[in-house]
C-alpha cells in the first residue's frame, strides 16, 4: 500500500548518497502485504463520496476544521483519505471548485488534489517537510507521550515549503493516556495553518477529551470495504474448508491450522518487505548506534504492522461470520414463520459458497456465539496475551 513514515516523516538528505544523521528517519509500507496503490485523489473514492464531500464543501468555504477525526473499517483506507487531504491542502495545481467563502473575485477554493505536482508526490512519498505521520511503533501497539512530544514540537514549527502543516494520527485508539493528555492542548489550540487527522478503527476507545475535540467524520459505509485480493482468496478458501469440515473438534483444529498459516505468511511477508526497505539495507556503512536504533525500530515496526494486519484479517473473518449467523436466520426450517425473507442482500460476501453450507448445519443461536467468540479473540490480542493460545482457545470455541 501506500509509504507512510516510520516515525514522523522520511529522511531528508542533500545528496543521493549521503549518509544519513543521527535525526534520519526510514519509510514503512502499510497496506495488505506491504504492497503499494497507486496515488490517490478524492476523485478516487467513489464509496465515500458522503463524507469526501463534506471535506470538499468545508474547502470550498475556507472553514476547515482544525482537527478531525477519521472512522471507518480499514486504516489504510484512511490513511490514503488523509493523505488525498494533506495532498490537496498543498497541492501546486490543485482542482478548484466554487468559492462560497467571499466575493466571487477571489480564486476558487480547492477541493481536490492534482496528484502529480511535486507537492503531492512528495506527501504520497512521505517526504514533505510540512506533513507528519505518527503510529504505534513499540512492540505494544502504542503511541507513546515522546512520539506526541516530538510531533507537537514539528507542529509549533511554521511550514517549512508548504501553506499547510498536516499531522496524521494513525490508530489514535492506541494513544497512552498521559500521551493523549499531553496532546490536548494542541488539539484544542493547534497553531494557525495546521491541521490535525486522527484515525481510527475504534472510535471508541478513545478519550471523551479527545473526541469532544475533533470533528467526526465516519467512512465506515455498511459494510467490511472492498477486501485485497489476498484477504478475499483466502477468505474463500477458509470459508471452503469450513463447509467440508466436520463439526468436530478435528475439524476446528484444521480450520484454526488454515489461519495460523496464513498468520506466518503475513509474518514472513510483512518482515522481507520492511527490511528490505529499512535504511539499515541502504546505509551499510552507518555508524553502529544509528544501526542499532534502526534494529530496534525495525523490530517494532515489524510487529505493529503484522498486528495490524492480523486484525484486518480477523476483522475479515468476523464479517464472514456475521453472514452465516444471518444465513442461519433465513433458514425456513428455524424460522417460527415460514414466509421468511431472504437474507441474501444483506450479506458481505455472497459470493461465498460455503456460507450456506455452514448455515445449514449450526443453529442460529450457535452462529451469534461465533460473533462473539471473534469479539472476545480481539480483545484478548489486543492484550499481552500469548497469540497461539489465545487463537487455539479462541477457534476451538467456534461452532462450525
Amino acid at each position: 500500500m501506500h509509504d507512510s513514515g516510520w516515525m514522523n516523516h522520511a529522511p531528508k538528505m542533500r545528496q543521493p548518497n549521503a549518509m544519513p544523521s543521527q535525526k534520519a528517519k526510514s519509510i514503512v509500507p502499510t497496506g495488505w502485504f506491504g504492497k503499494f496503490t497507486p496515488a490517490m485523489a478524492f476523485r478516487d473514492f467513489p464509496k465515500q463520496q458522503q463524507g469526501v464531500q463534506l471535506l470538499q464543501r468545508s474547502l470550498q468555504r475556507g472553514r476547515l476544521a482544525h482537527a478531525y477525526l477519521f472512522t471507518g473499517h480499514q486504516l489504510d483506507e484512511l490513511e490514503a483519505l488523509a493523505r488525498t487531504l494533506a495532498k490537496t491542502l498543498n497541492c501546486l495545481q490543485p482542482v478548484a471548485g466554487k468559492n462560497t467563502a467571499g466575493p466571487t473575485s477571489l480564486p476558487l477554493a480547492p477541493v481536490d488534489c492534482c496528484d502529480h505536482c511535486l507537492s503531492c508526490r512528495k506527501i504520497e512519498h512521505a517526504n514533505h517537510a510540512d506533513v507528519h505521520w505518527v503510529r504505534p511503533e513499540s512492540k505494544t501497539r502504542i503511541i507513546t507521550v515522546e512520539q506526541m512530544r516530538d510531533l507537537m514540537k514539528e507542529i509549533q514549527l511554521k511550514p517549512a515549503e508548504a501553506e499547510y502543516k498536516v499531522a496524521v494520527i494513525v490508530a489514535a485508539d492506541r494513544l497512552r493516556v498521559e500521551a493523549a493528555n499531553a496532546f490536548l492542548k494542541t488539539l484544542e489550540e493547534p497553531p494557525a495553518k495546521s491541521i490535525l487527522l486522527l484515525l481510527t478503527t475504534e472510535p471508541q476507545r478513545l478519550l471523551e477529551t479527545i473526541l469532544s475535540r475533533c470533528l467526526r467524520l465516519s467512512f465506515a459505509g455498511d459494510g467490511p470495504g472492498q477486501l485485497a485480493s489476498a484477504q478475499l482468496e483466502w477468505l474463500t478458501a477458509f470459508s471452503e474448508q469450513a463447509a467440508t469440515a466436520q463439526k468436530s473438534l478435528l475439524g476446528r483444529y484444521r480450520l484454526a491450522d488454515v489461519l495460523l498459516q496464513k498468520l506466518n505468511e503475513i509474518k514472513a511477508a510483512t518482515e522481507e518487505s520492511l527490511k528490505a526497505r529499512s535504511p539499515i539495507e541502504q546505509y551499510p556503512d552507518a555508524e553502529k548506534n544509528l544501526v542499532e536504533k534502526w534494529e530496534e525500530e525495525l523490530s517494532a515496526g515489524i510487529e505493529a504492522e503484522y498486528r495490524r494486519q492480523r486484525t484486518d484479517l480477523l476483522l475479515a473473518l468476523q464479517w464472514w461470520l456475521r453472514d452465516v449467523w444471518l444465513q442461519t436466520l433465513g433458514q425456513p426450517a428455524q424460522s417460527p414463520k415460514p414466509e421468511v425473507q431472504s437474507t441474501d442482500g444483506l450479506l458481505n460476501f455472497p459470493q461465498l459458497t460455503g456460507t450456506r453450507q455452514v448455515a445449514r448445519r449450526i443453529s442460529s443461536q450457535d452462529a451469534l456465539v461465533n460473533l462473539q467468540v471473534m469479539e472476545q479473540l480481539q480483545r484478548w490480542l489486543g492484550t499481552n496475551v500469548q497469540e497461539a493460545l489465545a487463537l487455539e482457545v479462541g477457534l476451538l470455541k467456534l461452532r462450525l
